[in-house]
């Protein structure tokens, strides 16, 4: 799809419902293009999928051939529904689990608690796995490992019209942080050439989440923004400790625009959602169920979803990318990451059996509506360098900042 750039974009980020991050392993064509023909119907344009990295790298020195079929089949796929496709490489950490192929992985490592990448699960041949994964920030092998799946994959799908751009990882700071900036900069250099020596005209950017700007990770906005096209951003409130609620959706614009003053690039909110429920018997048992992540009814994430939309395209980002398609087969809640992460269950726009919850014609209301440009942001009154000092601190202090404008521009 050639979307018109003057475009809010709508997107979905995908996990077909019956089989999650087994995905390509148990690969059904026909299941893709019933999901993807849904998706264009209810107005979205675009489509986020995930390449798990032990199924498309089995080994460091060689790229599954089947895999990289079946990625082109997706695109295939994307294309008959008039679809643009973003993929994601080295996944990696999803949904409070870090895939991550056997060879990745250092069995003998153990991280202080404290570490971020401590507090997630590692899965391997569909196994859980010890250890930790290896810093591939760092690691020579590793880092030479993503340099040839980078640039297979896009030697697979170089010119083909679905692709809109590619996705250097999904929160890759949830499975290891860069040791120093200067190896986040080399790493970021090193996999975008060889992207676009594959490929010199496909975009390039990375999937950031609210943790990067809470936390100096070493590679946010202001590393990414040197080689990216555009920049990424996720955000939860159900996740955040300085929201007004579960479903506050100043949060989301705040970040985005935290990231595009950081990182001096146009933003694309490539997540954002809330796990949702009908109102009943079924919602109260799973919020039982789990005590310290808020659940939603649907209508409230439809609303919350119509306002985060409104917000996002008011506030100058490019588009806004849902999480996620649909919610999971029952048949998955037994293994990671649903076992443990149960709210991941119900985050779709659609459920189980297909039907639409109701935050699906809010979005369709969004379809072919103008972006706006990035607003001036009066209420940021530090520089980068003094943000970098406390991050945490500072997003809670600007975030009071920001939607005190908001309440002041709407009284006046």
């Amino acid at each position: 799809m050639n979307l018109d750039p003057s475009r809010f974009r709508l997107g979905i980020n995908y996990w077909p419902s019956s089989t999650a991050m087994r995905w390509w392993q148990r690969f059904d064509t026909d299941e893709v293009e019933r999901d993807f023909a849904r998706i264009r119907e209810a107005g979205f344009d675009s489509v986020r999928i995930f390449l798990l990295w032990e199924d498309f790298q089995p080994a460091p020195d060689r790229v599954s051939e089947p895999a990289l079929s079946r990625l082109v089949r997706v695109a295939d796929s994307a294309h008959g529904s008039d679809l643009s496709l973003l993929p994601t490489l080295f996944t990696g950490h999803m949904s409070g689990v870090n895939w991550l192929p056997r060879w990745a992985v250092d069995p003998e490592n153990r991280l202080d608690s404290s570490s971020p990448e401590a507090r997630f699960r590692i899965v391997s041949d569909n196994q859980v796995r010890r250890g930790t994964a290896k810093n591939w920030f760092s690691d020579e092998t590793v880092g030479d490992a993503q340099e040839r799946l980078a640039g297979a994959a896009a030697e697979a799908l170089r010119g083909h019209p679905a692709l809109w751009a590619w996705d250097l990882g999904n929160e890759n700071s949830n499975c290891c942080v860069p040791p120093t900036r200067r190896a986040a900069v080399a790493w970021l250099e090193r996999m975008s050439t060889r992207i676009r020596a594959a490929d010199s005209k496909v975009a390039i950017t990375i999937g950031l989440h609210m943790e990067d700007l809470i936390e100096d990770r070493r590679l946010g906005p202001r590393e990414a923004g040197r080689f990216c096209n555009f920049l990424c951003m996720h955000g939860y409130p159900i996740y955040a400790d300085f929201v007004e609620s579960p479903t506050d959706e100043r949060l989301l614009p705040f970040l985005g625009l935290i990231t595009y003053w950081l990182g001096g690039r146009e933003v694309l909110f490539e997540e954002f959602g809330g796990p949702a429920l009908h109102a009943g018997t079924a919602l109260d048992q799973a919020r039982s169920a789990t005590p310290h992540t808020p659940l939603l009814d649907e209508e409230s994430a439809a609303t919350f979803t119509r306002r985060a939309l409104e917000a996002l395209r008011r506030f100058g980002c490019s588009g806004a990318m849902l999480w996620c398609y649909r919610d999971y087969a029952e048949a998955l809640w037994n293994d990671p990451p649903l076992d443990a992460a149960t709210w991941e269950r119900w985050f779709g726009l659609w459920r189980i059996d297909g039907s639409p919850k109701p935050a699906v014609a809010e979005v369709t209301s969004f379809e072919n509506l103008r972006r706006a440009p990035p607003p001036d942001v009066p209420w940021i009154d530090i520089d980068q360098e003094e943000f970098s000092t406390r991050p945490h601190e500072h997003l809670r202090r600007l975030y009071r900042r920001f939607c005190e404008q908001i309440e002041g521009t709407a009284s006046g």
